[in-house]
């Protein structure tokens, strides 16, 4: 049975429930799928093992947040060996985030979509069940495959401390 938390995180002054539980440094980093661009099923922790993975999830891309925090991410990953990869998770369509990354041309980090069975959200404790869409969070996955950072933000607005994440990205490369 999946795990309801309805008094942990609020949107303006109303709690609402999140679903699953939230992960911590040093476990495993449990196993999700998702969507590409094109639907294909996507296994992040698969097609980028070995490397050090940092998971950024987000609400929707289509918000001013969202927007700000995947393109600097972009920048970031522009800057950094091809041994860390970044992936932005929402749960937007697809074809919308295809589309936003084409616009804003974001070509550095990969956008997946956890919108068909919000396996992400659930296994990650971070979907919003009111909403259907993720709490902003950040994760990184050392190249053993556990946690190595795991970052939920207090409020939807607020964005992760980007400097904290990628030179904690860097420690886990080793």
């Amino acid at each position: 049975m999946v795990a309801m938390r309805p008094d942990v995180f609020k949107i303006g002054e109303r709690f609402v429930t999140l679903v699953g539980e939230e992960v911590k440094v040093g476990e495993a980093a449990p196993h999700f799928t998702s969507a590409g661009p094109g639907w294909e099923t996507i296994n992040a922790l698969e097609e980028s093992k070995g490397k050090v993975i940092i998971l950024s999830a987000v609400p929707s891309l289509d918000t001013e947040v969202c927007d700000r925090e995947t393109r600097r991410f972009n920048v970031e990953a522009a800057k950094l060996s091809e041994e860390i990869v970044i992936y932005t998770i929402s749960t937007d369509f697809p074809m919308a985030q295809k589309r936003w990354c084409g616009a804003a041309g974001v070509d550095k980090v990969k956008v997946i979509s956890d919108v068909v069975d919000a396996e992400f959200g659930i296994n990650y404790g971070a979907l919003i069940k009111e909403r259907r869409y993720l709490r902003r969070s950040v994760f990184i996955v050392g190249r053993d495959g556990k946690l190595t950072y795991v970052k939920y933000m207090p409020t939807l607005g607020e964005e992760p401390n980007y400097d904290e994440v990628i030179q904690a990205a860097k420690e886990a490369l080793g």
